[in-house]
């Protein structure tokens, strides 16, 4: 379980490298940010929970995705200001958007893959 830590804590540091990276790039699409959150939330999951089946992971981590795009929905003074900092805007978006749950589902699935095919455990 260690070793499985590992590895999912340095795909975690890869992939905030890589989405961090994509905004700064005009060239790639608005959505690979999204995509790139959803598979760190995939990921950060299964490092908390790495003894707990993939489905469950990936349904946490879906329901997270989606709880937090829904919140955006919500506007008070005082959640709009974390969210007009660069970490709080990143953590929790600024506006509600359909697309952003495409993308996150496209996420969570592509953190699914990632996990069945480069590291392959027998918790399935």
């Amino acid at each position: 379980m260690t070793r499985l830590r590992l590895y999912y804590g340095l795909l975690i540091v890869l992939t905030i490298i890589l989405g961090l990276l994509s905004r700064q790039m005009s060239f790639v699409p608005l959505a690979t940010g999204d995509v790139l959150w959803a598979i760190m939330m995939f990921l950060i999951i299964r490092f908390l929970f790495v003894g707990s089946s993939l489905k469950f992971v990936a349904f946490v981590a879906l329901l997270v995705c989606y709880l937090v795009e829904l919140s955006q929905l919500y506007h008070a003074a005082w959640i709009d200001k974390i969210r007009a900092n660069t970490l709080g805007a990143l953590v929790l978006g600024r506006g509600f958007l359909w697309t952003d749950l495409i993308a996150y589902t496209i996420g969570v699935s592509l953190g699914l893959l990632i996990a069945y095919v480069l590291i392959p455990d027998k918790s399935g």
